[in-house]
């Protein structure tokens, strides 16, 4: 995929800024953000980057790359002596380095999607299919790449455990992001009632409740993530806001100034 011998591979594997699995012969496995990162070594190599700069700057963008989120909309760039990470309208500088390569991250999901399918086919179809935590785990490594087979892995997680809140929560969110809004907000649902004190579940919820023109039942949602998790600074947020159109201003100056409190840098 990225015109790398095996030797180079291993090297950038070895110099620490990579963070592969072990397959059971001791093989390397590869997670998408370590194709990133090696394609942004590929890039900075070819522009003659020294090798101590060029780990500096990979350590650092490592640190900085998103994860649990696809990773299609990136850009990294070289322009002269930055380079710079494009996400969507904002771009920010993770370490300064040398040259000028340009390159999108979609490239390579249309490489590795089908290599992301044929694992699930092959977990799913192998003499010992995964548990509900190894589904669990294929989806969130196949979210950045191949979302579609992902759902697949959160739905055999949950068939084998009903109950299992993360691959539920997982589910719901990518549910919403296909536009599946009913469907997204029964995952939810489920995920709260399996497990009433995850703040997450009830905070999501509270989104896809706002989407579905429900206010109301929004803000008794936020309310049980910030009774969940009183640090929840985001469903403050949005609690205020809601408040403030239901003209209860005097509580949503209260979660506002809860949120401010939580987000300061004293916090």
């Amino acid at each position: 995929m990225l015109d790398l011998s095996v030797g180079q591979v291993r090297a950038f594997a070895r110099a620490g800024f990579l963070d592969p699995g072990r397959g059971q012969r001791g093989e390397y496995r590869f997670s998408f953000q370590d194709l990133v990162l090696l394609r942004t070594a590929q890039g900075l190599r070819a522009a003659r980057i020294p090798p101590r700069r060029l780990r500096a700057a990979l350590l650092r963008l490592r640190e900085q790359l998103p994860t649990g989120e696809p990773l299609s909309g990136v850009q990294i760039v070289a322009r002269g002596d930055r380079i710079l990470v494009r996400r969507g309208e904002a771009m920010y500088d993770p370490e300064s380095g040398q040259g000028a390569f340009d390159f999108e991250v979609s490239e390579l999901v249309d490489k590795v999607a089908p290599h992301a399918r044929r694992a699930v086919d092959e977990a799913r179809n192998g003499p010992r299919p995964p548990d509900a935590e190894g589904w669990y785990e294929i989806g969130y490594d196949l979210e950045a790449v191949a979302p579609r087979e992902a759902r697949r892995a959160y739905e055999h997680a949950l068939e084998l455990e009903p109950g299992h809140v993360d691959a539920r929560i997982n589910l719901g969110r990518l549910l919403l992001l296909a536009g599946e809004v009913a469907a997204s907000e029964e995952q939810f649902r489920l995920a709260a009632a399996y497990d009433p004190l995850n703040a997450v579940a009830w905070f999501n919820l509270g989104v896809v409740l706002e989407d579905l023109g429900r206010p109301a039942h929004a803000r008794a949602a936020y309310r049980q993530a910030v009774g969940a998790d009183p640090r929840f600074a985001d469903a403050y947020f949005n609690l205020s806001r809601l408040l403030e159109q239901a003209g209860d201003s005097r509580a949503a100056l209260r979660a506002l100034k809860t949120y401010r409190k939580l987000t300061s840098p004293e916090a």
